[in-house]
């Protein structure tokens, strides 16, 4: 992975999970390449090209027989991990077999096609973790679909909803997401093979027999020119994790204000040892919360790298393709531990429904002010109820009195019937449940099957 807090030993567990973390790691890599070469020889041997036991004998190595420190040092020199490899497959092949290792290829061949290979088994662990998120979250919704919850407008008071309701709109903007996976995998599941400039002329008229064998042997697809300056499937998939870590975030930033003193309608689920302070024995931080939240802020700085690559000078640029090499792992480890939270506070949350009732109170009925006004429209006529009810309303913020008691006193009020239905949540809750009834009908729970 890049050198960033997602490779410390001390940082690294509690922004991206392990799985992730060894998805992308030197072993992982050295694995994925040394896949390649082996595809690469079979595919090669196939059209006649290299010996048979060239395969055979490469895919008889093992990562465990490579130092990768001093592949690391050799790469440092090189510039690219795949010309240190090679030389050090030349050195434990037979010397017959020496001549034909890595033939017609590139280094950008292998590197690419092993990223691949890593981002294929990240995919994997993105999608199990959405595959518990939106069931869960749907539980939630459907659960809570009438719990009264005050709607909030800029920070504010506005009108009621229901839990559920909030719930659903969080598990809608995660699906929307989600269900871009199958199309974003198969945009970036392709083999790369080239050679120098990617026209694999070392092959001569052998090049696409090798190519379509060698992706074959890899179970990746492949494209039909070289894809080595043609950046955007990695854009794609950046700006698509970058994305799901910002519809996790929504939900994140939503349940951390819930979760404050003042508010106090839902918690992080509670984990000994976990949300403390040093100072404040009191305290439960929402970790959980914070960790999506950091991956959000860090997230569009990453892909803003990956759009940087896509102006990839002529065959093979300079710098441009070497930043994906940070950018991507980052991506992937900052989404796996925003899942991975996501996934706690889904199928974990502590929520307060009487404290959420209690909440629609505090503001003595003004959040009913809109339902006021439109039950004296057809009286007072539009303006003349909205100004009506506005007036009372500031009389709700001067005297402390509710707002339907204020309205009762009104004599335009009284000449009007009274607004006493306008006070009734049985609407509002109604109208909640009703779109988070058909939110939750369309929303996938398992839209996202292995392809691996």
């Amino acid at each position: 992975m890049s050198f960033a807090a997602l490779d410390s030993s001390l940082l690294g567990p509690l922004f991206a999970r392990d799985a992730m973390r060894q998805a992308f790691s030197d072993e992982a890599r050295l694995g994925a390449m040394l896949q390649a070469e082996v595809a690469l020889a079979k595919a090669q041997a196939a059209a006649g090209l290299v010996p048979a036991a060239l395969g055979v004998a490469l895919a008889a190595l093992r990562v465990q027989e490579f130092d990768t420190d001093l592949l690391g040092q050799a790469t440092a020199l090189s510039g690219v991990p795949t010309i240190p490899l090679v030389r050090a497959l030349q050195r434990l092949l037979p010397s017959e077999l020496e001549p034909f290792v890595h033939k017609g290829a590139t280094t950008q061949d292998i590197a690419d096609t092993a990223l691949v290979l890593m981002i294929g088994q990240g995919l994997e662990l993105v999608r199990a973790d959405l595959n518990r998120i939106l069931p869960a979250l749907a539980q939630m919704a459907r659960a809570h679909r009438r719990t009264p919850c005050i709607g909030r407008t800029y920070g504010q008071h506005a009108a009621p909803v229901s839990f559920g309701y909030k719930v659903a709109i969080w598990a809608s903007g995660i699906a929307e997401v989600a269900a871009e996976w199958p199309l974003v995998r198969s945009h970036i599941m392709k083999a790369s093979l080239g050679g120098p400039v990617g026209t694999l002329a070392a092959l001569g008229d052998s090049g696409p027999e090798v190519l379509e064998r060698f992706a074959q042997h890899l179970n990746l697809g492949f494209d039909a020119i070289a894809w080595h300056t043609r950046r955007d499937r990695m854009v794609e998939l950046g700006a698509w994790l970058a994305r799901l870590i910002g519809a996790l975030a929504k939900m994140a930033g939503d349940i951390a204000h819930l979760a404050s003193t003042e508010v106090a309608e839902v918690a992080e689920p509670y984990v000994k040892g976990r949300g403390g302070s040093s100072a404040m024995p009191h305290k439960r931080n929402p970790v959980g919360c914070t960790l999506i939240l950091a991956a959000q802020m860090a997230a569009p700085g990453l892909v803003t790298t990956l759009m940087n690559g896509m102006t990839a000078a002529h065959e093979r640029p300079a710098g441009a393709w070497h930043g994906e090499w940070h950018a991507l792992p980052s991506l992937f480890g900052l989404a796996s531990g925003a899942l991975r939270e996501a996934v706690a506070l889904a199928e974990g949350l502590e929520i307060d429904a009487a404290r959420m009732r209690a909440t629609i109170d505090l503001t003595h009925g003004l959040i009913f002010a809109d339902a006021a006004a439109a039950s004296l429209g057809p009286v007072l006529g539009r303006e003349g109820a909205h100004h009506l009810v506005e007036r009372a309303s500031d009389s709700v913020r001067r005297s402390g009195q509710s707002l339907e008691s204020v309205l009762a006193a009104m004599p335009e009020v009284q000449k009007a019937g009274g607004v006493a239905a306008a006070f009734d949540l049985a609407p509002a809750l109604h109208a909640a449940a009703l779109w988070t009834d058909r939110a939750l009908a369309v929303l996938p729970l398992e839209i996202l099957s292995s392809v691996t």
